[in-house]
């Protein structure tokens, strides 16, 4: 079942063993950096959890990140789902988007800072690679509105706090939020934005997603909890917030303002160079009484932001492959968890044709996709088991017949590719079919019947307990 709000999924999180609580006081600037990195990379992914430091220095509010990207288990706990079941998931919210409803008040407006008072000094603004990052960065759900249409984008841009009243928006050509800021500037008025912190967590889960030119991702987000995300309008702007978020920065991005965005810990897990960037004005700050700020985690792969976008993505090309392709015989798609700007692995499971059937599939991928590498197996092989995979490569592909580079796609996320004369970033994709090229004879293991018996005599021989499923159970049911 979907949560009431953030708040209540924090509190679900918690009592799952997925949270841990640091009650001393940390300084934002330097120590829960640290500490996500620490976690995301020392603990293998089924024991990651996120944290909440309740005394931060220079706030009186809690801060609490990695709770809902810190491994699969926390993303399907967020959406109220098991685990197994994030693609279907995905695929039955993008048939039925549901819009959103705008309500007369909300939670989120309990607590409404303007003025001199709307301080981002007040919150506890973490930076996330201290020591190379210039400044603290909001990291979470960015809306904006197209002036034109009317349709608001929901996404994340992060945000370089410069003081207590401006930030610098990395926010670039090509992404829908940038063409909802560009429309405000042709009609010579400041674009209006806002931050929302702490929102549903299907919020979070539709706003990472690529979507489509022109979809309001909250509609995809009140799918997915089979109600509309409520909404009010903002204090100083046209803009509408969910209404049960913890808390809201109001601001406007100025015209004719730029300044030095980054360097920035990228999601290829190197630092990206400073550039200019838009400049906004903070216009006010809401928010619920006992509030807690929430911060994504990014930067360094695996991290919550990479767990966040393989796993909503994956529904994402599903959905594609299935429903706007009408390749049916495509039953299940993975990300690899390192999914950032783009250059990642995709895994689809699927029943081929013939092995075209498997070309023409993975060019879908590589043309409508960002991701980098696909590899395509049959239906039948477990697509988040990495020793399946390895001995699938190993017996079922020939990297001679069974490799497809296919080049002239504009990268600019990939530290691989090397800007060329005029700066662009064109690289290439790979597509490996994995799947089997001739019949392969039974496997090489004794029959379900024998294993079962012998699992018998194997408890009454005082041995650690095992079970026929997993790998083991597909192996023997192919015979």
């Amino acid at each position: 079942m979907p949560h009431a709000d953030f708040r209540s999924f924090l509190q679900t999180a918690d009592e799952a063993g997925l949270v841990r609580t640091i009650r001393r006081q940390v300084d934002p600037l330097e120590e829960p950096g640290c500490y996500v990195k620490l976690m995301f990379h020392g603990l293998p992914e089924s024991e990651r959890f996120g944290f909440r430091f309740t005394d931060v220095s220079g706030s009186a509010l809690p801060l609490a990140t990695a709770v809902l990207g810190a491994s699969t288990r926390a993303y399907a706990l967020a959406l109220g789902i098991a685990p197994g079941e994030i693609n279907n998931h995905w695929l039955r919210a993008l048939q039925a988007p549901l819009p959103t409803r705008l309500i007369q008040s909300g939670q989120c407006q309990e607590n409404v800072l303007t003025g001199e008072d709307a301080r981002l000094d007040r919150l506890p603004i973490p930076v996330w690679t201290p020591g190379k990052d210039p400044a603290p960065y909001i990291t979470t759900l960015t809306v904006l509105r197209n002036a034109e249409t009317g349709i608001q984008n929901v996404a994340v841009y992060r945000t370089q706090v410069t003081d207590a009243g401006h930030v610098v928006v990395n926010i670039n050509p090509g992404r829908q939020g940038y063409d909802c800021m560009q429309s405000s500037f042709a009609r010579g008025e400041p674009a209006p934005v806002a931050w929302v912190i702490g929102a549903e967590p299907e919020c979070y889960a539709a706003a990472v997603a690529n979507l489509r030119p022109g979809f309001d991702e909250l509609t995809v987000a009140g799918a997915m909890r089979g109600a509309p995300i409520n909404m009010v309008q903002a204090k100083t702007s046209a803009l509408q917030v969910p209404a049960s978020a913890e808390i809201i920065i109001e601001g406007e991005i100025l015209p004719d303002a730029a300044a030095a965005e980054g360097p920035f810990g990228e999601s290829a897990g190197y630092m990206s160079g400073g550039a200019p960037k838009p400049v906004a004005r903070i216009t006010a700050i809401t928010h619920r009484n006992n509030a807690c700020y929430y911060g994504l985690a990014s930067q360094m792969p695996p991290s919550e932001s990479t767990v966040l976008q393989s796993l909503s993505n994956a529904g994402v090309i599903m959905h594609m492959l299935r429903h706007e392709a009408g390749e049916e015989r495509v039953v299940d798609a993975h990300i690899d968890l390192m999914f950032g700007g783009g250059a990642a692995h995709i895994i689809i499971a699927m029943d081929p044709v013939d092995r075209e059937h498997v070309r023409r599939v993975g060019r879908l991928i590589a043309d409508h996709t960002p991701v980098k590498r696909i590899t395509i197996v049959d239906a039948d092989i477990d697509i988040r088991d990495r020793l399946e995979l390895d001995w699938v490569m190993s017996s079922h592909y020939n990297p001679d017949r069974d490799t497809d580079i296919i080049s002239g796609y504009p990268t600019p996320m990939d530290h691989a590719v090397l800007p060329d004369a005029a700066g662009r970033r064109i690289g290439s994709k790979v597509v490996i079919d994995a799947t089997r090229s001739s019949p392969m004879g039974p496997g090489s293991l004794p029959p379900r019947k024998l294993m079962e018996q012998a699992l018998q005599s194997w408890g009454q021989d005082g041995l650690p307990d095992v079970h026929i499923r997993g790998r083991l159970r597909r192996r023997l049911e192919r015979g």
